[in-house]
């Protein structure tokens, strides 16, 4: 199948997910073409069978802001014309699916066979969506789209709460490269954060408000309050950074906390993490949460949105309602003091990932475009 995949190239959930998937269809024979306004950044190594391509955007004096959603549109119709596409799967749905549907619209029968599936990831819904500005947009998109998916069940009833829609949306999780993200024990490189065998604590995120940064930095000054040696390792970017490390000044914890920005290889700090962060105000699925069990590792999140669909309470971590600063220090102390527990969680993280491995989930999405085709055939 000649699929083109159009995604943004952060290094946020949706862009990780749709650079891998086609890295999976790729493995599976099919001929990928990634479309977005920068390389992707998991598109990592050359391959004959995915293709990228860059939507320009010309600058001209009339626009502030390019409209990059006519540019898209015109790149899937010249994909669609000159390429042969069998499908485009477009992951967030404004302005992919929009630009989808248009760019069908512009080859009329040529594109009438192509189908339209549309992943929603999470703040295309719950926050751009929702603005009214776009309301009516994204409800004629995704009810436009031939396929609809969302990542958790969480997300798949939000938009039905928040929109009028009359498609079906098909709950695909998200999914984890199992060889990729594995347990290690690499004790050198943990010498370098931890030369005196602390413990290694871990966040990964945009560093963004709603990833509640600073909720791991308190958590991490009241463990070491208690007695505990450990380390904080601080993965990511973001405007909420500059806060953090004030934050870990003022605490006078900077010596026990690395910043160490973004990282492309962030399964080898995760494996030798002990215990790993999200105490995130929402997250529709938490991918990174996925990655870090994956690697053996217990989480403590909070109990919003799709985490607890991923992070099972009292099996692979623990859980606790937003900002409960107590109740995540409590479920942390408990398993940093209990060897054993923590050996449980970590062997029941890794085996919770396995049940969303990364060929499952990528033979779902090939039955789901299969069946997409078919309507219309």
């Amino acid at each position: 199948m000649n699929i083109a995949i159009v995604c943004y190239p952060t290094f946020g959930g949706s862009g990780v997910v749709a650079t891998e998937l086609a890295k999976g269809l790729a493995e599976q024979g099919h001929h990928l073409h990634i479309v977005s306004y920068a390389r992707p950044a998991r598109l990592d190594h050359v391959q004959s069978s995915i293709v990228y391509h860059e939507v320009d955007l010309s600058t001209y004096p009339l626009f502030e802001f390019p409209p990059y959603d006519l540019a898209l549109a015109n790149m899937l119709a010249t994909l669609i014309e000159y390429e042969k596409l069998d499908l485009i799967h477009v992951h967030y749905a404004i302005p992919h699916a929009t630009s989808a549907y248009l760019a069908k619209q512009i080859l009329g029968e040529k594109a009438a066979k192509v189908p339209v599936i549309t992943t929603l990831h999470g703040t295309d819904i719950t926050l751009v969506g929702s603005d009214p500005s776009y309301k009516k947009v994204v409800d004629f998109s995704i009810n436009q789209s031939d396929g609809v998916t969302a990542v958790s069940e969480y997300l798949r009833q939000e938009t039905y709460d928040r929109f009028d829609i009359r498609n079906e949306i098909e709950v695909i999780p998200n999914f984890v490269d199992l060889e990729r993200f594995k347990p290690g024990e690499n004790e050198e490189f943990r010498k370098e954060f931890a030369p005196n065998g602390e413990f290694i604590l871990s966040h990964v995120s945009n560093f963004r408000e709603v990833k509640r940064v600073g909720n791991v930095v308190e958590v991490f000054a009241r463990i070491l309050e208690d007695g505990v040696a450990a380390k904080l390792l601080m993965v990511g970017d973001g405007p909420e950074r500059i806060k953090a490390q004030q934050r870990c000044r003022d605490l006078k914890i900077c010596e026990h906390v690395s910043f160490l920005g973004k990282q492309d290889n962030v399964e080898e700090l995760l494996a030798i993490s002990d215990l790993f962060y999200i105490p995130s105000g929402s997250e529709t699925f938490g991918l990174a949460a996925l990655e870090a069990m994956s690697c053996g590792v217990p989480v403590i999140s909070s109990n919003v949105g799709g985490l607890p669909e991923v992070n099972l309470e009292g099996v692979t971590g623990y859980l606790s309602e937003l900002d409960d600063i107590e109740g995540m220090t409590q479920g942390s102390l408990e398993l940093l003091r209990d060897p054993s527990k923590m050996r449980e969680f970590s062997t029941n993280a890794r085996a919770r990932a396995e049940q969303f491995e990364k060929q499952r989930i990528v033979s779902l999405y090939e039955a789901y475009y299969d069946k997409a085709c078919a309507k219309l055939s």
